[in-house]
């Protein structure tokens, strides 16, 4: 799709989204409802000055009202990194987005003696075999389908039990640093 119908599309796109007609639209911005409907129905070119006014009006910024269609951003393929018998898959981009990080874990060793303590909550599905999680005094079994969702502050560790498992994981900035360290946040 070339960008000018793009363009177009996002406007009318974000527009229906909020539930706004062409006048709710044409008041915010300060252009008249058949105006926009031109620029909506690409029977008018878009001003600078227009686009400026619509992507205010409409809560977003030039750049991601104008940005690309290409799916270079899209697709994601990670690579596995093993430390300590936890190989790590970062799903998400480089810098969490919305203050999470997506990973998935291939867990081999099992659960550490030493349970670890840091602000915030972490998050996680067992997608195979079964997670062994200790909660201070507390040793819980994750099965594959099952999740867990948990305080951070409360004394925390993970293993596998009877061989490898395989978790999706959504940590904080806390629990980033925490689980996945320095090297990779």
């Amino acid at each position: 799709m070339e960008l000018d119908a793009l363009v177009r599309q996002r406007i009318r796109g974000l527009r229906v989204a909020r539930g706004w007609s062409l006048d709710d639209l044409a008041a915010r911005c300060r252009l008249s409802p058949s105006t926009l409907s031109r620029i909506e129905t690409g029977h008018r070119r878009i001003a600078l000055d227009q686009l400026v006014s619509i992507a205010r009006a409409l809560g977003t910024t030039l750049d991601h009202l104008v940005g690309s269609g290409v799916d270079d951003d899209v697709v994601i393929r990670p690579h596995g990194d093993n430390v300590h018998g936890v190989t790590t898959w970062l799903l998400s981009r480089e810098g969490p987005r919305h203050g999470v990080t997506v990973a998935k874990l291939r867990i081999t060793c099992p659960v550490p003696d030493e349970l670890r303590v840091h602000p915030g909550r972490d998050w996680f599905t067992v997608l195979s075999g079964t997670v062994v999680l200790r909660l201070g005094d507390r040793t819980i079994l994750v099965q594959p389908g099952e999740a867990a969702e948990f305080s951070t502050m409360a004394p925390h560790a993970f293993g596998a039990h009877d061989g490898a498992a395989e978790i999706l994981c959504i940590l904080d900035p806390d629990g980033q640093r925490a689980h996945l360290g320095p090297a990779r946040s």
